[in-house]
């Protein structure tokens, strides 16, 4: 594998956008074969993504190994409890191995079947005939700006609302709160009935409701999200999953109330302010929060957690604490890049310190023009451009948006010019513009952006 841009700090990285190229040139010089991919998700949508794969018995090893990644990728990407494949017997057997209980991908199984509500499985079939046809469910949500709207953010250290009449946002508010610390789901409750009620205050009356938070909704109902992380499973199926639904009932009867994952609403957001389509956002804070607007201005209900999407294809590339899974998205652009970068930069930091506040002595000293801070911006820079090409295999995607506190400051801007530089020279085929909106802006857009989720009926 050659790539032009090396990481610096990280000799081992093996981008996977690259290794899938050169893996594609091996096949077609072996006389390669399809490896037919579906994926069901809630209410009967199919994903579908079809690749070329190596002959069973040419190189097993690297077939399992890129094919396994794909696989991966796509699962967190769209989302889903069924896997159907269809293509070399030997490799959709050790795919199927990998999801199969206490199999390579446990984690990954047992998190979808417990999301989707739905027993997770892998099936084989022995003809293109017999495979799943494409079904999608984009939903033409937000952009929605008359009447008198609440608008919703549910952050883990803070939660904010607007009152936005018209598209003019009248009053806004930022609380502090510490849902991620209480097991009493009704405290949870209480902050989201209170700030709705706050919003309420100021406007003659409520005509519909719009809620941005992160982790996983499906028509509303919350089915996995950090802010209910001390929350009993017990607690979390009789009082959590609901909880937008009966928050939104108390304000008035009959709202029109819709929930989305915090990173579309951001990908949204930055649509609404570039006034383009085709936008993907991401947010590199405690993890990676991605979201997708399609080349329609549409929310898809994929999954989007790209946190858990691999984009090191290093096998000893380091490993996320929860998943148990290597080169994945969570290390490469969050403040653990920067923390775990940081000792082969020359700079020690307090092991003893939250994460938070080590994320912060790196940007201090960026802040001092420190060459060493430096080349780890630079280091995620490159893993960020061949990222983005690597999730341009999987989405349509015109402009990026990053934000989040690892992206504060000037290090921000090394990272994105660096990003920039591996996408124009390794990937010139791609057309993508990376943006980093101002705070002002993505404050107000993203409570804008929140409240024009529902469509008032008429």
């Amino acid at each position: 594998m050659a790539v032009k841009y090396l990481a610096e700090l990280d000799p081992g990285f093996a981008p996977l956008s690259i290794e899938l190229r050169d893996f594609a040139a091996q096949v077609e010089k072996a006389g390669g074969e399809d490896l037919l991919i579906a994926i069901e998700r809630d209410q009967g949508f199919v994903a579908r993504y079809d690749m070329r794969v190596l002959p069973d018995g040419v190189d097993d090893e690297k077939n399992f190994h890129l094919a396994e990644r794909v696989v991966k990728s796509l699962l967190w990407m769209r989302g889903g409890y069924k896997i159907t494949l269809c293509g070399p017997k030997a490799l959709c057997e050790k795919l199927k191995a990998a999801y199969a209980v206490n199999g390579l991908r446990e984690f990954d199984r047992a998190f979808m079947s417990g999301i989707y509500e739905s027993p997770f499985e892998v099936i084989i079939v022995d003809c293109p005939c017999k495979m799943p046809a494409a079904r999608e469910g984009a939903s033409a949500i937000g952009r929605h700006l008359d009447g008198c709207r609440i608008g919703f953010d549910a952050g883990g250290s803070d939660r904010k609302v607007s009152a936005v009449i018209d598209g003019e946002t009248v009053y806004s508010e930022e609380v502090l709160w510490f849902p991620k610390e209480n097991s009493n789901p009704q405290y949870q409750y209480d902050g989201i009935l209170e700030a709705m009620k706050t919003a309420a205050s100021h406007m003659p009356r409520v005509d519909a409701i719009g809620v941005s938070s992160a982790g996983v909704y499906i028509n509303n109902k919350i089915r996995a999200a950090s802010l209910f992380i001390k929350v009993s499973p017990e607690d979390f199926d009789k009082y959590v999953k609901n909880m937008y639904i009966d928050v939104a009932r108390e304000i008035g009867p009959d709202i029109p109330l819709e929930v989305a994952n915090d990173g579309d609403v951001t990908a949204l957001a930055g649509a609404m302010d570039l006034n383009e389509n085709a936008v993907m956002g991401i947010a590199m804070g405690t993890s990676e929060a991605g979201g997708y607007v399609d080349k329609n201005g549409n929310i898809t209900g994929w999954l989007n957690e790209l946190a858990f999407v691999p984009v090191d294809a290093n096998p000893n590339a380091m490993v996320d604490e929860w998943s148990g899974d290597y080169g994945c998205g969570v290390k490469y652009f969050s403040q653990d890049a920067v923390i775990k970068l940081a000792p082969a930069a020359g700079i020690e930091l307090d092991a003893t310190q939250p994460l938070a506040h080590r994320l912060k002595a790196v940007q201090k000293l960026m802040e001092d023009g420190d060459p060493r801070a430096r080349k780890i911006y630079e280091t995620i820079g490159v893993y960020f451009g061949y990222a983005i090409a690597y999730y341009a295999m999987f989405y349509e995607i015109a402009h990026v948006l990053i934000m989040g506190r690892v992206t504060s400051g000037e290090g921000g801007a090394i990272l994105l010019e660096r990003a920039k530089e591996v996408l124009a020279g390794e990937f010139p085929e791609l057309h993508i513009e990376l943006h980093i909106p101002d705070e002002s802006s993505r404050r107000v857009g993203q409570s804008i952006a929140a409240a024009s989720l529902p469509e008032i009926r008429k």
